[in-house]
């Protein structure tokens, strides 16, 4: 059993894996690419210009989840594309806007709006801002008064 050195190989051979090591690069790339949404109403606008406004406007206050800086207006992850479909699909069932919002905060948590509502758990983002700019206030006027003084 000895084996050829490299430099030994038939050219034919040397072709071959050269190509197969080509053919596997450019396959990893393709499977790494996320597939598209599936959703009906994913990419599909509905019918009835003023449900699709209703729909485009919810969907523009809505969080994607796996982007989370984008609304899922504007994401083309697939979850994203699940979510216009959904959204897309209650509106033109005739479901109120607010409505669908509160199901999906629901079913995502408070994170998935743009717009927290104020609850018990959500109390601190609104006060604390607040407090925070109160204080600052506070310290800056005690230290000019000390300034004005001297």
């Amino acid at each position: 059993m000895s084996s050829l050195p490299v430099s030994r190989l038939p050219v034919s051979r040397l072709i071959v894996v050269i190509v197969a090591a080509l053919g596997l690069l450019s396959v990893v790339p393709a499977m790494a690419q996320e597939e598209q949404s599936t959703a009906p109403y994913a990419y599909r606008q509905l019918e009835d210009p003023a449900k699709e406004e209703k729909a485009q406007s919810l969907m523009e206050t809505l969080r994607c989840l796996q982007c989370q800086g984008q609304s899922i207006a504007d994401s083309d992850a697939p979850i994203a594309g699940s979510m216009r479909s959904l959204v897309r699909e209650r509106i033109a069932a005739g479901e109120d806007p607010e409505a669908i919002r509160s199901w999906l905060i629901e079913r995502y948590g408070d994170y998935v709006s743009y717009a927290p509502q104020l609850t018990s758990l959500t109390w601190p983002l609104f006060a604390v801002p607040a407090f925070l700019i109160l204080l600052a206030v506070l310290l800056l006027r005690r230290r000019f008064r000390r300034g004005g003084e001297q």
